[in-house]
C-alpha cells in the first residue's frame, strides 16, 4: 500500500478524495467508487501501487494514437480498478474487478521495473491503458518521472475524468493521451458509466489548455449515440474548444459485459460518422475496429493524398517527413511524425 495523493481529511475519521471528479467522501474502512483506494485510520490508501495486473508490449495505433510517433511500439501497463462502471466495459473482468469481487490482484513490479521491461523492449513510450490509469495515479506518476529521465514518452488512454491538479502536476511527464468522450450526452453518461458528460468535458479543455497532444475516441453504439445530431455536435466541439487538427477515432462497438441489447455497429455508420467530422472541418477522422477500411489511413488535408496507410495495427506506408506532408509540405499535426 502507499498512502495516496489528493485527498482531504473530514471528521469523524472520513476522508475526501480528489483525484477525480466524483469527489469520494470515504469512511473509515471503506474504499472509493474505483474500489483501489481505502480510508485505512483517516488516510487514504492506493491498494494498486507497484501490483500491475496486465502488462505487453503493445503497436500505438492500438491505442488508439494515430498522431503520437506512428508505427512506434509502446509498453502498456494496467492495475484492477476503474472510475467509471460503462456497461460496455470490454476490460470488465480487470476494471470492476475490485467492486464486484472485492479482490485486487497484481505482479508486484517496482516503477524503475517498468522502465527497464520497456526500454528492453525497444519501446518509443509507456501507455497507462486497460483500465484506467487516473486510479493507478500514484503508481504510474512514478513510471512516468523515471521514464522521462530514461528518454521514455508516456500517454494515458483514459476515461478523461481525472482533476485538474492532479493532472497539472503529471503535466511535465505525460506527453499524450487518447481520452474517450463516450457521448455527448448526460443521460448516457449516468445511465451507461455512472458519471457526469460535464466532468469529461472539463478535463479534456484540462488538457488541451496544458498542452497535453489529445485524440478522442468515441465508440459508436446503435440506438445509444449514433445520431447525426449527436456526432455533429461531438465534431462542433472537438473543432471549436480543441482545434480542428485533433484526431477524432469514431470506433465499432460490439455487444459485451452488460450491454447487450445493441448491434455490432455496421461499416455503414463508421463511414457515415466519419463524413460527418470532415465536413464539419476536422483534419483527422478515423474508423476503429473494421480493419482494411479507408478511414484507418492518414490523409492529408490539403492535397489529399494518403500519408499514411494503415491495416489494422500495422504501418504499411509513410509520407510524413519533418512533420510535413511529402507531397505538398502541409503541416501534419501531432507528437513524432
Amino acid at each position: 500500500m502507499k498512502e495516496a495523493s489528493f485527498y482531504d481529511k473530514l471528521k469523524d475519521g472520513k476522508v475526501r478524495c480528489n483525484l477525480c471528479h466524483h469527489h469520494c467522501r470515504i469512511q473509515e474502512g471503506k474504499r472509493g467508487i474505483c474500489g483501489v483506494r481505502e480510508n485505512r485510520g483517516g488516510i487514504l490508501y492506493s491498494l494498486v501501487y507497484g501490483l500491475p495486473c496486465s502488462y505487453h508490449v503493445d503497436p500505438i495505433e492500438k491505442k488508439p494514437l494515430f498522431h503520437f510517433f506512428p508505427g512506434s511500439k509502446a509498453f502498456s501497463i494496467a492495475t484492477v480498478g476503474c472510475n467509471f462502471q460503462c456497461l460496455h466495459c470490454q476490460n470488465h473482468d480487470i476494471s470492476q474487478m475490485p467492486r464486484e469481487e472485492y479482490h485486487i490482484i497484481g505482479e508486484p513490479v517496482e516503477p524503475d521495473e517498468v522502465v527497464e521491461m520497456a526500454l528492453n523492449a525497444k519501446c518509443k513510450s509507456i501507455s497507462y491503458t486497460y483500465t484506467e490509469p487516473t486510479i493507478f495515479f500514484e503508481y504510474a506518476f512514478d513510471i512516468a518521472k523515471i521514464a522521462v529521465e530514461k528518454g521514455l514518452y508516456n500517454n494515458f488512454v483514459t476515461n478523461g475524468y481525472i482533476e485538474e491538479e492532479p493532472l497539472k502536476s503529471i503535466q511535465p511527464y505525460l506527453h499524450g493521451a487518447n481520452i474517450d468522450l463516450k457521448s455527448f450526452n448526460e443521460d448516457f453518461y449516468k445511465k451507461v458509466c455512472k458519471a457526469d458528460l460535464s466532468g469529461v468535458i472539463n478535463t479534456i479543455q484540462n488538457y488541451k489548455r496544458l498542452g497535453i497532444w489529445i485524440e478522442l475516441t468515441t465508440l459508436i453504439i446503435p440506438g445509444y449515440n449514433d445520431s447525426d445530431k449527436e456526432l455533429e455536435a461531438i465534431a462542433r466541439f472537438i473543432k471549436s474548444d480543441l482545434g480542428d487538427e485533433t484526431p477524432w477515432h469514431v470506433s465499432a462497438f460490439y455487444p459485451t459485459y452488460k450491454l447487450l441489447d445493441a448491434p455490432r455497429t455496421s461499416a455503414k455508420t463508421l463511414a457515415r460518422a466519419r463524413e460527418i467530422g470532415i465536413s464539419q472541418g476536422l483534419k483527422y477522422v478515423y474508423e476503429g475496429n473494421i480493419p482494411g477500411s479507408d478511414g484507418e489511413n492518414t490523409y492529408c488535408y490539403n492535397c489529399k493524398k494518403p500519408l499514411i496507410k494503415r491495416f489494422g495495427f500495422a504501418v504499411t506506408s509513410y509520407n510524413v517527413k519533418d512533420k510535413s506532408c511529402t507531397f505538398c509540405g502541409a503541416t501534419i499535426h501531432g507528437i513524432g511524425m
